[in-house]
């Protein structure tokens, strides 16, 4: 192939740190800390290197056997090669009821800063009661930000004096509190250390906003005073459009080269792929890695290198000021041991620690200005190493 354009679609306007969405880090008596947008949503202008030509305008279609993106003015837009980005976005629709009379009342999401600021509001005035922390279906955006929700509210209720008041209950369509076993022992023990309740094989069928309760598709009811949920996830519009998305919007994905399964020449990056890793922002950062070495490869009609392993590792709050690290990929579950340095740490997986709480928030500050800049940051590999981690 010769050289020739290479686009990228993003069908939007701004890159957002989820993570900081999850916006109660410090439980204060006076109220939560919620950061202000400019500190979550910036403009990707800021993150464009020189010598790319940023557009920011609506795709219709993609009109991938013609190798067009067609914009909703309806220019067409040729490339020789196609990288998709287009992300994931919560779907409440999806769940009869939920987005209904108690959307953003008593009915809450985290994952959008219309929803967090709504539940900000609410839990600033809430006298207590049955808090449900829900997942709807899996996979979603950041799959340990519920537990984080959990566990920070455990501590936010501490702290306000009220713990006593607020019953916490985690619902969850899993057989236990995360997808990995060692995982789910650890976070589990968590919960039941922190009194909160768990729910687990429960599959929503309907939000009952008159009641408050949620049902599942057995039939079991769960009542609530206050339901923040994780509603479907899934991918963009545009791909159910233009014929590359499954079910879910999600593009069909080669899980180690990041090559779409239909066109050669499409390749897709981060939550808008169907491949079976965590949908975090790790996750993204070291496909970006590999998928850079594999797109100048397609370029040169070189084979495609299928180094991708799945490899995740993220940070999960815990509350009162210590958080647990985990890391993972596609054959290896998250296990104990040190990193990023093998023996030395200083940060330690799968164990509660106060340096791990640090490392979370010194994150925010790499995402900003390394991750999304394309620094490389040289201790951290884009596939996992198993050095320095306990593995039976």
């Amino acid at each position: 192939m010769d050289e020739g354009l290479v686009s990228v679609l993003q069908n939007g306007y701004r890159f957002s740190n989820r993570k900081s969405t999850l916006f109660f880090l410090y439980p204060q008596e006076l109220g939560l800390i919620l950061y202000q947008p400019e500190d979550i949503v910036k403009s990707i202008a800021e993150f464009i290197p020189k010598g790319v030509k940023l557009l920011t305008a609506g795709i219709q279609l993609v009109d991938a056997p013609n190798n067009q993106v067609i914009l909703n003015s309806g220019e067409a837009l040729h490339y020789d090669l196609l990288i998709i980005a287009t992300g994931a976005k919560i779907a409440p629709e999806e769940v009869e009821g939920m987005k209904g009379s108690e959307w953003h009342k008593s009915v809450f999401d985290f994952y959008t800063f219309e929803g967090s600021l709504a539940l900000r509001n609410k839990l600033r005035e809430w006298e207590g009661g049955r808090l449900l922390v829900h997942i709807t279906e899996m996979p979603i955006k950041c799959p340990v930000a519920p537990l984080e929700f959990a566990f920070l509210a455990d501590s936010f209720f501490k702290h306000k004096k009220m713990r006593d008041k607020v019953e916490i209950t985690y619902v969850t369509p899993l057989s236990g509190a995360f997808t990995k076993p060692k995982a789910t022992e650890a976070l589990e023990h968590l919960l039941h250390e922190k009194n909160i309740h768990i729910e687990s094989d429960f599959a929503i069928a309907e939000v009952n906003n008159e009641e408050k309760k949620i049902i599942d598709y057995g039939g079991r009811e769960i009542p609530f005073d206050l339901l923040v949920t994780v509603p479907t996830n899934k991918g963009d519009e545009l791909m159910a459009r233009s014929g590359l998305g499954d079910d879910l919007n999600y593009v069909p994905t080669n899980k180690a080269t990041l090559q779409s399964l239909k066109y050669t020449n499409i390749f897709v990056l981060g939550d808008a792929s169907n491949i079976p890793a965590s949908k975090a922002g790790s996750v993204a950062h070291f496909e970006a890695e590999i998928l850079t070495e594999n797109i100048l490869r397609f370029i040169k009609d070189e084979p495609l290198k299928e180094t991708f392993d799945g490899h995740a590792n993220c940070f999960i709050e815990t509350g009162n000021g210590k958080a647990l690290l985990i890391d993972f990929n596609y054959t290896h579950e998250p296990v104990e041991g040190s990193f990023p340095f093998p023996g030395i740490g200083p940060l330690r997986l799968l164990k509660e620690s106060r340096i791990n709480h640090m490392g979370k928030l010194a994150f925010r500050w790499i995402y900003w200005n390394m991750l999304l800049k394309g620094t490389h940051i040289p201790f951290v590999s884009a596939t996992m190493q198993e050095a320095g981690k306990k593995f039976d």
